[in-house]
Parts: C-alpha cells; sequence; structure tokens
C-alpha cells in the first residue's frame, strides 16, 4: 500500500481504463499516484486514486496532491476566498490554469460543459439564478449545482425601492434637465420655475404587489409595509414557511398574479426565470398588463425574460405607467416612461462578500462532509458528524427503484458495516451518505473493490470515499468505463 501522496509523489506510470466486464486498456501518462491511504486513522483505509482516463489532465508541475482544487470564475470576494483554509484548498482565481478542478466558483461566467473536468465534484454560482449554467446536463453527469439563496436580497431589495422612488418622481429627468440648464448657464434662474415639469406622487398608503415572496420579495414586503406605509399585495404559489416569517402582517395573498396587479399602484416582479412550457418567459404578458392601473409602475430587478417588450410599449405609449428595471429592453430603453439600469441588483460589496462566503462555505461542506445545502438540481441532504471509526461514503445514482438495495448489498459482500446512512431524491437524481465502521478490521479496509463494484452498478453515475486527503477517492462511472 502507497502512504499519502505528497508534492513529490508524482510520478510518470502506466495508467488504465477499464472497460464494463473487460481487461484493463494500459495508458502511459503522468499521473498522481495509484493509492492512497488514511495513516492517522484508528483503522487505515485504502483507496485508489488515479486510474482512468482524464478528461483533462495537465498542469502537473503546479498540481497540488492533498488539497481541493478551486478553479473560480470571474472575480470572486476575496472575503469568500478566504473561508477556503489554504492547508487544504488550493484555490485558482479567474485567468489562473486549473485542469484538475474539484470544484467551481462563478459569477456571471457562462460555463460550458466542456469546461468541466472529470474530476470536478460540485459547482457553486454566487448569486441565486443559475440560468449560465447548464443545470440539466450537470445533473445527468451527476454534479450538483449550488446557488446562494438570500446572499444579495438585501442589495436587491434596497435597487427595488429605489426604483419605486424613480419610477414615482421624475428624478432622472430632473437630473438631466439640470445637467442641460448648468451648461447653458440656467440652473440658478430656472430652478425653482422648471420644478413643476417633474411632479409626481407619494408612495405612502399605496399599493405595492410583490409578485414572488422569495428572499428578495418578502424583504421588499416588510420594509415597503413597515418604514414606507405601503398597503402590500402579495402572490407566490410556492410560498415557503420561512419567507411567510418575514411578511408583514397586513400583507393580502391573492390566488393569482392578475389578481395581484388588479388595483396595485407597483408591482414588483420577484420571480425566477424558467425557460419552456409552464415556465415564466413572457410571464408579465398583455392580459396581465391591461388589467393594471394605466399609471402603475413596474419594478423589474429578477430577470429581463419576465416580461413581454411589445406589450410593456404599448402600455407606456398610452397612458402615465412607468417601467423601471436593471435589464435591457431593445423596445423600451429610450421610452420617456422607463428608467432602464445597468444590471445593478446584487452590485455592492456587501452583497459580493455574502455571495461569496455563503457559495465558498457550501463547497466546504459538501467536498469535505458530503452534505449538499442550496443546489438547484439535487435534494438537501445532510447526516450527523461522523464517528472517528468509520469512513464516509458518498454515492450519486440515477433515482431508479432498487439501487439503494445494490449498493447496500455491496457493502455486506466486502464484510462492512454501516453504521448510519441517508437517502434522498429529487427528480432524476439520487444521492446517498453512508458511514462505514472500521472497528471490527484488524488490518486494512480495503475500499478499492467495493468503490468499484458500487461505482459500475447501472445507473450509478459517481461515489466517493471522504476519509481525509483532500482530492482523493472520487471514482465516476463513465459510461461503462471506470475512472478513478
Amino acid at each position: 500500500m502507497l502512504k499519502a501522496a505528497s508534492a513529490a509523489s508524482v510520478s510518470t506510470l502506466r495508467r488504465t481504463i477499464r472497460p464494463r466486464g473487460g481487461a484493463a486498456a494500459p495508458l502511459s501518462s503522468s499521473i498522481v499516484g495509484a493509492t492512497r491511504s488514511l495513516a492517522d486513522a484508528a483503522t487505515p483505509v485504502e483507496v485508489e486514486h488515479g486510474r482512468g482516463q482524464w478528461k483533462t489532465y495537465g498542469d502537473l508541475e503546479s498540481f497540488k496532491p492533498g488539497k481541493f482544487q478551486i478553479k473560480c470564475f470571474n472575480k470572486i470576494s476575496p472575503k469568500g476566498l478566504k473561508r477556503f483554509d489554504e492547508e487544504k484548498f488550493d484555490v485558482r482565481e479567474d485567468g489562473s490554469d486549473a485542469a484538475n478542478a474539484h470544484a467551481i466558483l462563478l459569477r456571471s461566467h457562462k460555463l460550458k460543459e466542456e469546461e468541466v473536468v472529470h474530476t470536478v465534484r460540485a459547482i457553486a454560482r454566487c448569486g441565486a439564478g443559475t440560468n449560465n449554467i447548464p443545470v440539466a446536463r450537470m445533473t445527468e453527469l451527476g454534479i450538483p449545482v449550488f446557488n446562494t439563496p438570500g446572499a444579495n436580497a438585501n442589495a436587491v431589495k434596497e435597487l427595488v425601492i429605489c426604483g419605486m422612488l424613480l419610477g414615482s418622481r421624475r428624478v432622472v429627468d430632473g437630473i438631466n434637465h439640470m445637467k442641460d440648464l448648468g451648461q447653458q448657464g440656467l440652473a440658478r434662474e430656472r430652478v425653482e420655475k422648471d420644478k413643476a415639469l417633474f411632479g409626481g406622487r407619494e408612495v405612502m398608503g399605496k399599493t405595492l404587489a410583490v409578485i414572488g415572496l422569495g428572499h428578495i420579495g418578502a424583504s421588499t414586503a416588510r420594509d415597503a409595509s413597515a418604514a414606507l406605509g405601503m398597503n402590500i399585495v402579495g402572490y407566490d404559489p410556492g410560498l415557503s414557511i420561512e419567507s411567510a416569517l418575514k411578511l408583514p402582517r397586513e400583507i393580502t395573498l391573492v390566488d393569482s398574479i392578475q389578481a395581484a396587479c388588479a388595483d396595485a399602484d407597483y408591482i414588483s416582479l420577484n420571480i425566477p426565470y424558467i425557460k419552456g412550457e409552464g415556465g415564466t418567459h413572457g410571464i408579465i404578458n398583455g392580459d396581465i398588463i391591461d388589467s393594471c392601473k394605466s399609471d402603475a409602475v413596474f419594478l423589474n430587478f429578477a430577470r429581463g425574460e419576465l416580461v413581454e417588450s411589445e406589450a410593456m410599449k404599448a402600455f407606456l405609449d398610452r397612458g402615465d405607467g412607468r417601467y423601471v428595471t436593471d435589464f435591457p429592453d431593445d423596445l423600451c430603453w429610450d421610452h420617456k416612461n422607463a428608467v432602464v439600469l445597468p444590471h445593478l441588483g446584487a452590485s455592492t460589496e456587501e452583497a459580493e462578500d455574502a455571495a461569496a462566503s455563503m457559495a465558498a462555505d457550501t463547497i466546504k461542506e459538501f467536498l469535505e462532509h458530503g452534505t449538499i445545502k442550496n443546489s438547484v438540481n439535487f435534494p438537501d441532504t445532510a447526516l450527523p458528524a461522523k464517528d472517528e471509526n468509520t469512513v464516509r461514503f458518498t454515492v450519486v445514482n440515477e433515482n431508479h427503484p432498487g439501487l439503494l438495495a445494490g449498493i447496500t448489498e455491496a457493502f455486506a459482500r466486502s464484510d462492512l458495516n454501516i453504521v448510519q446512512q441517508i437517502n434522498h431524491s429529487l427528480g432524476p437524481v439520487a444521492y446517498n451518505v453512508l458511514d462505514i465502521d472500521t472497528t471490527a478490521h484488524d488490518n486494512i479496509v480495503d475500499f478499492k473493490n467495493v468503490q468499484e463494484e458500487i461505482t459500475m452498478l447501472e445507473g450509478v453515475l459517481s461515489s466517493r470515499i471522504i476519509y481525509g486527503a483532500p482530492g482523493t477517492g472520487y471514482a465516476k462511472n463513465l459510461g461503462g468505463d471506470y475512472f478513478v
């Protein structure tokens, strides 16, 4: 058995691909050592590391065995990156090569499948939306995608309230007017005379319809009611208990978007953009807009695609309604009744720090303990802390009947006892976390064979042994080929 590899253990070996049911086919390549052991465990654990065809290996000279490698796309908040312990994590910031990444951290980068190497176990976005990640394909590959719900909620809420005020008073028009007067040397002369050109209304006592009562929507509703004295109407068919507890007591909940908008003076959109049938593309359409007050103010700091541009332009053309958004709109961008901002919703230092910190913590919990929280494609899963005489084993598989039995039977055949386990599923994928007892074994508990057996079960996508050596113990079933 080889001891845990150090930086000096990188060597040129012969590695193999083992097709299902076939003999191992050797390939000559530079890899990290063939096996790893946990020397400080109560019972040493041997797992295999370094067999199988790597999609990309590269960068051997700077690769750091014994550390989780984190690939960052975009500029990630330094405060968030500091959450990664340098002894366990090798963080490659934006622009740095990370050919052996174990996890990916990104903000707005549009991720392509070819950028996700076979070593990647998880992806986290510093933000709520995941439209820039091919989530469905990652699910097929057995890779959880995490987001950071609520991390930017306060920043977006403040911009929504700002937008409400911009839509109530022609502040932007007034600023531009004063700049023109200043250039002409007429600002002092006209400052009082021209103020009547930019009249408006107050928000106190007006009705705000909040469409979507998640972190941002609930926060907006609460502050608009408590601080601004507004009447709140809300709509959210998937309202969670957590969000419901944050709502103002005086809120009126209705059963449709149209019912929420009908008598509202302000309408805040706080729902995700979902493509396809039954999705939210163009959900604010002509029928909804036509049912609103002629002077209603729409606030869209969620996604531009939620609103039908043609219907919105027609609404702005015929009345005194307003549209305030931080998404581009090809038809409304220069309309006198529209205020189109850069995408500023989460662009505050505090929000970027909070999102990056949450994303980093989520990745750490998954890589170090197998815990899943805030994933958009995997079920929330957490097993209590493992005993020192156990080893944690995780399995990602297609959600088919009988697979869990196949996994547990494989351990039984290897005389390995399961101390505690949990199995959760979400749609097409299932996730298992099992703690295996090592106390009944006098010598080495050899996981190589049982891991290969489990990983190569029909429907299993990947497995992982969490035993103390960061970056090792991961295996994938690549269409019948065993990658470890």
